[in-house]
């Protein structure tokens, strides 16, 4: 290959380079930085409220009308629904990656089109909201009263109106949810005082539909001689407490008028009262913000506290706001360490290069080949739209070691011919590219091999592998590019011609005392290697042993190698879930929630806290359940024992156990692949497919769970369905309705306008729409005591409702969900210590297999279905994909079928070393090790190639296949050496991370440090003897054409090996 002029113009050469950098730094400040890549599946989310119903009710009226239609919308995967006892019913669609969510969210709202007709009369009134959005939390925040000036209805309307629809219009948010509610006109009716003047609800319905109206009354003197034009205007909606108490209800021609305020009490209250919020123990309101599919995490949470400091001077005198959830905080804190360990990685390879080098001039050259490769690559992600994120960070740290390969070889190929007499470094240079570049590109092109098939893979692990696998590809392909550009035109300049008659007149310094003793060690070793080779070559069957044993270990330690998806990490954030009897309520839960609140406060790593009664990111909302989020202080606060995630959850949770009797506390730290779920632990759902009794699936579902948490693979395991809530079955006598000339509906009717509520209007005020709530007044509807008060009209007369229904206490759940339009019960928990998530799941799958009968099945949903589809198979799919790209290419390189297979055969040794060193240090076989993984093939294949090039150079140049093994093994030894020990020594910060990101860290650096020290030691000797092996059977197929066997350098060599 003609390289020459690149040597001879070496600002060209500079150039090139130049240009990359430049290229590089305009693409590093356009990309994104997200902690990982869009993975999360695109979901849309349907939401409606039926007021007053209970949780069957909307599962038959509203859900499954919804979910029928729904159900197969294009590229859909799965669908969840929940309908509560508070009327809220919600449908979450989850589709494939890689689908439009604009069009996803086109395509479901089509589908609640078609169901509008099936809908109670209630629920179009309300309206189904389609929306997309992903599950991942952004952003928590709260506004409370410091000074407690300012109650929670003030804040929570102060947060709806003014902040809120701004951070709505920040591109990329998908939803805000606010723990709290609206203002609403309640009218809190007596039924007492309603009955005495024989009215129902429904009468103050219909004066509300009457008075409280927009019209167009129209206008005077259009199309008229007259001058002016005057418009005529009517007040409209009612608007204050005074003008809803002055609504005429009854007016008698005697001039009596009966007016709203004579039959109940107005104000301006909440739309529901169901929840309650503190936050740092005063009254506050608390928001999370959502992202949509395929945004920009890192800017919208950039925008949203820009906005927030902007806002902060100008909210009410002692409001202030604290930040609960960020996900930049630990996704800055991870690119921070592994950017420190990027320059640690990039010292200590520079240490180990100039070592083995022993001249600074030749160091400095493959030292400036890895910023140029690197930074470059940062324009090839932003060509091919990715980000800047963990994973590619990472792939950048594996990729030193790959990227400093390249231009160590020119530099020990120039070296070589310096030491073989060359007075010129520039001849020395072109005659050295002459021999190399061949090798280079060739070399390359298998290297990229390894990376680029993996990028084909779809799903979740897929996402992972094309970020990991296309980013070591554009670094090495720059790195090529690199090494036949600058590399040798810097050798040309930089390198000397060598003396070694003169260095013995020199007084030696340390550094070259140092050097002498480093060559004489490994000219001995050297010596001693060679006698191992040949060893290995008169003992060839020791060597296909040695890979046997290799590939059998290999199987067994993926076996039993725990698995997972990415590993836990201290986010610096952790959810608190508080899970009362069935039944309490609302201020007792607050009670204990403040026993709670006062432990975590108590906490030194305790930096925010906010506790809302009435919701639990498990359950959903009711009055028995309550949730905390608690912001821990900064990692670089908390470095002392006891101050990580695991710990602080730990001792809480002891501390709850202990303190608090009446509820069961449960502590979680949010998942850590955004978008999926709510917890970091693992979600499956269990499905009722018989369409059969609530109370026996909760029977068949807690057998279910107690088996599971008798496995030592299960830390934790609980649903939050729960069928003992305490309810009241209505039973009404249709015949004596009848006889009364009343119907059912009318029962249920007035049932509803004073217990359940209804929307009856609405009003204007601050600029936005609010509803108008009709119901009885709390103190009327305490117990069911307080039907003896509720008359419902009979003709003229009032009657007492009890006359016509009665009352049965049965039980039933808070909550009903379904998955995939099966009844399910959604479970939550965690894996023991010791154990991975993968183990978890298989032990899920035996429990299950073992113990559910028939009907009745499960489906694991989130982060925990993506790990189970991508476990197994997978990982194996992955690396027969690597190898047979790297076998056909070297069977194309070689033209034979048999010689890659020295290359192939030697790659087992390494990944068998990552396990091996995995079990040491006791980490999972996860995304981050299978991405070591990879890594290994290539740099395995790579020593290997290294070896059998230059051997089968020797041998067609006239050597026996014996001595052209022990050539190119010797040879190669050093530059082997070199790099493996440069990407080993450089990954050892890696490996022994600690701080933010640790975890991943980790086992990336323990499945590449071992991998590589492992197959490193066993290449060098099998790769030899199995040349010899399979070069003799090559020749008895084909034999070898020989070539330059006049050359008198090879005799020279031949001698020395032959000897």
């Amino acid at each position: 290959m003609k390289l020459d002029k690149f040597i001879n113009r070496p600002v060209l050469s500079t150039v090139i380079s130049i240009l990359i950098v430049i290229l590089g730094v305009l693409g590093l400040v356009s990309l994104p930085v997200s902690q990982y890549p869009d993975i999360a599946p695109p979901t849309i989310r349907v939401n409606t409220t039926y007021t007053g119903a209970n949780a069957q009710t909307v599962l038959n009226s509203v859900i499954a009308p919804l979910e029928e239609q729904i159900n197969g919308v294009e590229d859909m995967m799965y669908m969840t629904s929940t309908a509560t006892n508070t009327g809220d019913a919600s449908i979450e669609v989850y589709f494939k990656q890689g689908t439009d969510p604009d069009m996803a969210a086109v395509n479901v709202q089509n589908r609640v089109a078609k169901a509008q007709g099936f809908l109670p009369v209630e629920v179009t009134q309300v309206g189904v909201i389609t929306q997309k959005r992903q599950t991942s939390m952004l952003m928590g925040f709260s506004l409370y009263s410091s000074d407690d000036k300012y109650d929670v209805n003030f804040l929570e309307n102060y947060l709806n109106i003014n902040t809120v629809p701004e951070i709505k219009r920040i591109p990329g948010v998908g939803d805000v949810m606010v723990f709290g509610t609206d203002y609403s006109m309640r009218i809190w009716l007596k039924p007492d005082v309603m009955a005495q003047y024989k009215l129902m609800p429904g009468d103050v319905t219909v004066a509300l539909a009457e008075q409280n109206i927009e019209a167009a009354p129209g206008q005077f003197g259009e199309k008229g001689d007259q001058s002016f034009q005057y418009i005529m205007r009517y007040k409209g909606r009612l608007q204050t407490v005074e003008e809803f108490e002055d609504i005429v209800i009854r007016a008698t021609p005697e001039g009596e008028i009966l007016r709203l305020k004579d039959v109940a009490n107005v104000e301006l209250g909440r739309l529901t009262y169901g929840y309650d919020n503190k936050v740092n123990g005063h009254a506050g309101v608390t928001a999370i913000v959502f992202q949509t599919a395929g945004s920009n995490a890192t800017e919208i949470i950039n925008n949203i506290s820009d906005y927030l400091n902007k806002i902060e001077k100008d909210l009410p005198s002692g409001v202030k706001i604290a930040t609960l959830i960020n996900a930049n905080d630990f996704l800055f804190a991870s690119i921070h360490e592994v950017l420190k360990t990027l320059i640690e990685a990039f010292i200590l390879v520079f240490l180990v290069v100039y070592i083995f080098l022993q001249d600074f001039r030749s160091t400095l050259i493959p030292a400036i080949a890895i910023p140029v490769a690197l930074i470059g690559t940062f324009f090839g992600l932003y060509l091919i739209g990715f980000s800047v994120n963990l994973l590619t960070l990472c792939a950048m740290v594996l990729a030193i070691a790959i990227v400093v390969d390249d231009a160590i070889v020119v530099v020990e190929g120039v070296h070589a011919k310096l030491d073989q007499g060359y007075k010129s470094a520039r001849l020395a240079s072109i005659d050295a590219m002459s021999e190399l570049g061949g090798a280079i590109v060739s070399i390359t092109l298998v290297m990229m091999s390894v990376f680029i098939p993996v990028s084909f893979m779809g799903g979740t692990s897929g996402t992972f592998y094309r970020q990991f696998g296309l980013t070591m590809a554009i670094a090495i392909g720059l790195s090529a590019i690199n090494a036949l550009t600058l590399s040798p035109a810097l050798c040309a300049i930089f390198l000397k011609p060598h003396q070694q008659k003169e260095e013995k007149k020199k007084k030696t310094t340390f550094i070259e005392r140092f050097h002498i003793a480093f060559n004489v060690a490994y000219d001995r070793l050297l010596k001693k290697y060679e006698k191992s080779i040949l060893f290995f070559i008169h003992r060839k069957i020791l060597a296909f042993g040695v890979v046997v044993v290799t590939a059998v270990l290999l199987i067994l330690l993926m076996n039993i190698t725990p698995t997972g998806l990415v590993p836990n990490e201290d986010t610096g954030t952790l959810f608190v879930v508080v899970d009362m009897a069935p039944g309490t309520s609302q201020e007792r839960t607050q009670y204990v929630m403040q026993q709670v609140d006062s432990l975590v406060a108590a906490n030194p790593a305790v930096a925010n806290r906010t506790q809302v009664t009435g919701y639990s990111f498990l359950a959903g909302q009711g009055s028995s359940y309550g949730t905390l989020i608690v912001k821990l202080k900064d990692w670089s606060e908390r470095k002392g024992e006891g101050q990580d995630l695991n710990s602080i959850i730990g001792s809480l949770y002891m501390q709850a156990k202990t303190a608090i009797k009446d509820a069961r506390v449960l502590l979680f730290a949010p998942p850590m692949i955004p978008g999926y779920s709510v917890t970091n632990g693992y979600e499956l759902n269990l499905q009722d497919k018989t369409g059969g009794d609530l109370d026996d699936f909760y029977e068949i579902a807690q057998n279910f769970l107690a088996k599971l948490r008798e496995r030592p693979e299960i830390a934790t395991a609980q649903t939050s369905f729960n069928p003992t809530f305490p309810q009241y079955m209505i039973e009404i006598d249709a015949a004596k309705c009848k006889q009364a000339g009343i119907s059912p509906n009318d029962i249920l009717t007035t049932l509803q306008g004073y217990y359940g509520g209804i929307y009856a209007s609405n009003f204007n005020r601050f600029g936005k729409l609010y509803r108008v709530m009709i119901q009885a007044d709390p103190k009327y509807r305490v117990s069911p005591e307080s039907l003896q008060g509720i008359k419902v009209r009979n003709g003229n007369e009032m009657a007492p409702i009890t006359q016509f229904m009665t009352l049965k206490k049965v039980y039933g759940p808070d909550n009903i969900k379904r998955f995939n339009m099966f009844t399910s019960m959604s479970v939550n928990g965690s894996a023991a210590d010791g154990y991975s998530s993968g183990q978890a799941i298989k032990a899920i799958e035996e429990v299950a297999a073992a113990e559910l009968p028939t009907g009745y099945g499960y489906e694991f949903s989130g982060m925990t279905r993506e790990e189970q589809g991508s476990s197994g198979g997978t990982t194996a799919i992955i690396f027969a994909l690597c190898l047979v790209f790297v076998y056909l290419l070297l069977s194309a390189q070689y033209e034979s079928y048999l010689l890659p297979l020295v290359v192939i055969l030697s790659v087992p040794s390494g990944l068998m070393g990552s396990f091996i060193f995995a079990q040491i240090m006791g980490v999972e076989n996860n995304i981050y090790m299978q991405i070591a993984l990879i890594m290994l093939i290539g740099l395995l294949a790579k020593n290997a190639i290294l070896i059998t090039e230059f051997a089968l150079d020797r041998r067609k140049t006239g050597m026996s296949i014996k001595d052209a093994a022990i050539s190119g093994a010797s040879a190669r030894l050093r530059p082997i050496l070199m790099t493996s020990l440069a990407m080993i020594i450089g990954l050892i910060p890696l490996m022994f991370a600690h701080g933010v990101g640790a975890n991943g860290n980790s086992t990336l650096g323990t499945g590449s440090i071992g991998g590589m020290l492992i197959g490193m030691i066993c290449q060098i000797f099998i790769v030899p003897a199995l040349f010899v092996a399979f070069e003799y059977l090559q020749e008895k197929l084909k034999p070898m054409e020989w070539h330059d066997t006049d050359n008198t350098e090879i005799e020279s060599e031949i001698e020395q090996y032959t000897k």
